[in-house]
């Protein structure tokens, strides 16, 4: 377990193209915890999530990783942080193995064939490590670009609408994988229009409003 884990938003204010998204935003995760993001379209949530990375400033606050303002620690936050957007940055020609290989090499961890066919078959994936990504529905797309969660290590998942394009079983399975994620002591950012049960992992709630 983390036991000293945690993460802080405090005070953060962010405005884009002239207008204010949200202020004073403020909460803190622990160990085993998640935090839902929600609000409407134009809210901010995608940039909240952003600010969390340290992908974008706020205007104003700080973001604390073990307490510590992320700034001062890129290179060690970002090798704890795993961040899924809501697209799926596959490259289409490559085979679905290719691209986990690249995204694995790209933070600097080494992928067995072993974990990469037990994380496939997680994902409902088992057997099309070889085909081209063009040739998968967008459902079976979506489900690689999550098959990463299924290998990273990172103690923090910052997820950006991740049931998009999934069916029933595909959100069953994720949230399967997010909750083994949070017993393992990990914590967890997601925003979703879907809302959807972690186990029996109740949430901490931040709904945004944009100010003006």
């Amino acid at each position: 377990m983390n036991s000293g884990l945690s993460l802080a938003l405090s005070q953060l204010t962010c405005s884009r193209g002239g207008r204010q998204l949200f202020q004073a935003v403020s909460c803190e995760l622990g160990a085993g915890q998640w935090l839902y993001v929600g609000g409407v379209n134009g809210a901010g949530k995608t940039s909240l999530l952003r600010i969390v990375c340290g992908l974008s400033p706020p205007d104003s606050g700080s973001v604390l990783y073990n307490n510590t303002p992320i700034a001062l620690q890129k290179e060690r936050y970002w090798q704890d942080l795993c961040y899924l957007g809501h697209h799926n940055a596959l490259q289409e020609s490559l085979s679905v193995e290719e691209n986990l290989r690249f995204a694995m090499a790209l933070s600097g961890k080494r992928l067995t064939t072993e974990a990469l066919q037990d994380a496939l078959s997680r994902m409902g994936l088992a057997g099309r490590a070889k085909q081209l990504v063009r040739h998968l529905s967008q459902g079976q797309k979506r489900r690689v670009a999550l098959t990463r969660l299924a290998l990273s290590r990172a103690r923090l998942w910052v997820l950006d609408e991740p049931y998009v394009a999934m069916d029933d079983s595909g959100i069953q399975t994720l949230a399967r994988l997010i909750d083994d994620h949070l017993a393992s002591g990990a914590m967890a950012v997601i925003t979703s229009h879907q809302r959807v049960d972690i186990g029996a992992r109740a949430p901490q709630h931040l709904e945004l409003h944009a100010t003006a």
